[in-house]
């Protein structure tokens, strides 16, 4: 039996899913496909779906189109400060120093560096929300706007969130910020509303060299499935067990 907490987080979620269908609010007693399988027409192979992300570090180019989609996408404003996902160079000294800069976030690329030491190696890494399966943020939310769903997205329901910032604080990867203006606490949803019209996340779709892909994590027959099994897997800070959703491929050693 659903809980009056249930009970409004299933209409939170098909009302934001439904507005980016076009389909009318429907009630319905959290996972995509319970939503909006027949709507959406999913495959019974998609309604238990549980998502994530793959990076291959080796494709990168640091162009910033992935930040400046997510921007326009999800409405996230402009400043600097404000970023659902973002890219960082990572500069390699022989000396064994590292440089890691973001300049805007990685949306408008990336100068030439300017360093005097010898470079042995530069790549880029794009970083986001990792959907742990064991989040820091959900077990801190105190009013429970924080959740993840069956299919493995980690959301918030802004009608529960109290800015409180908890959640911003508990999150070991800094993938998290306060709206200015809707005073909440937001993140990447893994464009959660593009996933029932059948479109992977806009950072996803608009990267020029297949750096970034999305799929289900569990069926080795999809392009994440294949990505996992052909690739050595790392996850950003293993230690603290937080289980990721966001799996890199040769991924440096100096990224933390």
């Amino acid at each position: 039996m659903c809980d009056e907490q249930s009970v409004k987080r299933r209409e939170f979620l098909r009302t934001t899913i439904a507005a980016g269908l076009g389909l009318p609010v429907m009630f319905n007693c959290v996972r995509l496909g319970d939503l909006l399988g027949a709507e959406a027409g999913l495959t019974e192979e998609e309604l238990n779906a549980v998502y994530g992300m793959g990076v291959d570090i080796r494709k990168c180019i640091g162009c910033g189109r992935c930040v400046r989609a997510c921007k326009v996408e999800n409405d996230v404003p402009d400043e600097p400060v404000y970023f659902n996902t973002w890219v960082e160079r990572y500069v390699i000294h022989s000396d064994e120093s590292v440089e890691v800069d973001s300049p805007n976030g990685g949306i408008d690329g990336f100068e030439e560096t300017s360093s005097d030491k010898e470079i042995l190696r530069t790549f880029f890494v794009p970083k986001l929300c990792n959907h742990c399966e064991d989040a820091p943020c959900v077990q801190v939310c105190p009013v429970g706007a924080t959740f993840r769903t069956e299919d493995g997205a980690v959301l918030v329901d802004d009608e529960y969130c109290i800015g409180c910032g908890y959640c911003i604080q508990a999150c070991p990867y800094g993938a998290r910020w306060f709206d200015p203006e809707k005073h909440v606490a937001r993140k990447c949803t893994f464009c959660y509303h593009r996933l029932a019209k059948g479109k992977v996340p806009a950072c996803v779709e608009v990267c020029p060299t297949e750096a970034r892909l999305f799929g289900e994590v569990n069926t080795r027959v999809t392009v994440l499935g294949r990505f996992l099994r052909f690739n050595e897997i790392q996850v950003l800070k293993p230690h603290l067990n937080t289980k990721p959703k966001v799996f890199y491929a040769n991924l440096d050693g100096e990224v933390r």
